[in-house]
């Protein structure tokens, strides 16, 4: 997962909360970090995506492959 992939898929997925989860919630995977402070600490975006998804409760089928663009038609 890029971070683009990721920035889509949280804005996709908790829409206006979505600044305060990165920045204030704290996931347990990630050692207590907020993902903002994951990713700034060089965590894989995929991971910190994930983590996110537990903490908040995110449905297995809508945590995989999210944030990706559709792929460009000829």
């Amino acid at each position: 997962m890029r971070r683009s992939e990721f920035d889509r898929a949280v804005a996709e997925e908790f829409g206006a909360q979505a600044g305060h989860l990165l920045a204030d919630l704290s996931l347990t995977a990630c050692g207590g970090l907020s993902a903002g402070a994951a990713l700034d600490a060089g965590a894989p975006v995929k991971d910190v995506w994930l983590a996110l998804c537990e903490e908040m409760g995110v449905p297995s089928e809508r945590r995989y492959g999210v944030g990706r663009l559709e792929p460009r038609r000829h």
